[in-house]
């Protein structure tokens, strides 16, 4: 997919290097195994139509069996992501960060703004918080729609609880340097592109699982990232399809 870039919703914020990269430095690879395969089809292929932030919201605050929030693994370290939701020109959009160069883990990958929770903290208070921090998000901007389930990574460790919130227009943001290569709201029109989305199958059975992958233009989309944004947008899209295998 090489040449195309962000549409004019994905452009990085002012300020920032248009190509969302320092001069020096490489993203982390994608660390694909031998044993893989081509996945399925996405669940919501077919469907027509963006939902509304709003319609988003209301989707994910009327779920009524999310599933409980416990860590897989003794000694997670237990952080929160902001999953912000605002209306673009073509329906809902979702906020996405670039991770820094300079990060010493996941450096160069695309992710939610969010980071670890502090003692005392709420998953909430703790999204808001490194949101602000990450890309000046005013919690006070933000209307809180609920959680979507969180998920654990085997490789950080992470205990991982998505909050999802609506902005009701879009804010002006101001990446935080060291942290935050580059912002943008990628519609969700276009994560459910057929030429957008993919599936492979990772592993040998029966412990193979799926990895999903967002190719949007000129960055790629994977990991735990990608895998929160499908449960989100089956949530959007009313698809009531049971949670992929876990990592």
């Amino acid at each position: 997919m090489a040449g195309r870039r962000l549409p004019e919703s994905g452009l990085p914020e002012p300020g920032l290097p248009e190509s969302g990269l320092p001069e020096s430095g490489l993203p982390d690879p994608i660390p694909r195994p031998e044993q893989w395969r081509d996945g399925d089809a996405a669940p919501w292929a077919g469907i027509s139509g963006a939902p509304t932030a709003a319609q988003v919201a209301a989707a994910v605050g009327a779920r009524l069996t999310p599933l409980p929030h416990v860590p897989s693994f003794t000694s997670s370290r237990e952080s929160a992501v902001i999953v912000a939701l605002t209306d673009g020109a073509r329906g809902a959009e979702v906020l996405l960060t670039k991770r820094s160069m300079h990060l010493s883990s996941h450096r160069g990958q695309m992710s939610f703004p969010g980071g670890r929770v502090e003692p005392g903290e709420t998953f909430e208070a703790a999204a808001l918080r490194e949101a602000h921090e990450e890309v000046g998000l005013m919690p006070g901007d933000v209307a809180l729609a609920g959680r979507l389930d969180p998920l654990s990574t085997a490789v950080s460790r992470s205990f991982i609880v998505p909050v999802v919130g609506v902005v009701s227009a879009r804010p002006q943001l101001l990446a935080h340097p060291g942290e935050v290569d580059r912002i943008v709201w990628v519609p969700l029109a276009d994560l459910v592109r057929d030429d957008i989305y993919r599936e492979e199958w990772w592993g040998t059975p029966p412990f193979d699982r799926p990895m999903f992958f967002f190719e949007l233009f000129d960055e790629v989309i994977w990991g735990a990232t990608a895998r929160m944004l499908h449960q989100l947008l089956r949530v959007a899209h009313g698809l009531n399809t049971p949670e992929p295998p876990a990592w």
